[in-house]
């Protein structure tokens, strides 16, 4: 199996990170990052870049193909050679699955139409602009469609991923090798569980990147 990790300039780490530490585990599987021109690809802090040696052009048939977002995502909203890509995958992928506002850039490329999908709660509404039903749901699974909703909820999107195509033993097998069993310090993790300050104060940070409509 056949595992293509969307990369561009301004991913957010954890949103790719997360799924390739569990998908790489399967059995049999290749995990490869891939971009539209090789090279470095540096994350939104501007701290860490993968070097990707694969292009877009290279992957024909990829089994899964995963779209993470972050800052850099609004620059891959117009059409062009990604946008055609994943429609040319998307035709032949068993799963085509995306993290946060990565599932903005498959409904930007007309994927998603018809569908529901989740994203990072402050993207939910565009969701609504290319067609897409959103969901307030952590992880989402439509026809042969898995979304996540913001960066963490990658990696229980990627377990969802793992039981469906190599069972529940497999999956929980690499949950504990990863030993994801998660027990925040806190309980600030979605806006219903939120204190009202904290929502303003995220809401504030993010504003930039998701202006009001």
């Amino acid at each position: 199996m056949q595992v293509a990790i969307v990369l561009y300039p301004g991913f957010t780490s954890l949103d790719v990170i997360g799924p390739y530490e569990v998908l790489g585990r399967l059995p049999d599987t290749e995990v490869v990052f891939v971009a539209e021109q090789p090279g470095l690809v540096r994350n939104d802090l501007k701290s860490l870049s993968i070097n990707v040696v694969t292009t877009i052009a290279d992957v024909t048939e990829p089994d899964v193909v995963l779209v993470g977002g972050g800052p850099g995502q609004p620059a891959q909203m117009s059409d062009g050679e990604l946008h055609e890509w994943l429609r040319t995958v998307d035709r032949t992928s068993a799963w085509t699955a995306s993290v946060c506002t990565g599932s903005l850039i498959l409904a930007a490329a007309g994927v998603l139409n018809g569908r529901q999908a989740t994203t990072h709660w402050a993207a939910m509404e565009q969701l609504v602009e290319f067609g897409v039903t959103p969901s307030k749901q952590r992880v989402v699974i439509d026809g042969h469609y898995a979304t996540a909703a913001g960066v963490s909820a990658g990696i229980d999107m990627a377990l969802a991923l793992a039981g469906l195509i190599a069972g529940d033993d497999v999956a929980q097998t690499v949950q504990l090798i990863i030993e994801y069993a998660p027990e925040p310090p806190y309980h600030a993790g979605s806006l219903e569980s939120a204190p009202a300050a904290v929502v303003e104060s995220a809401t504030n940070k993010l504003s930039a990147r998701f202006p009001a409509r």
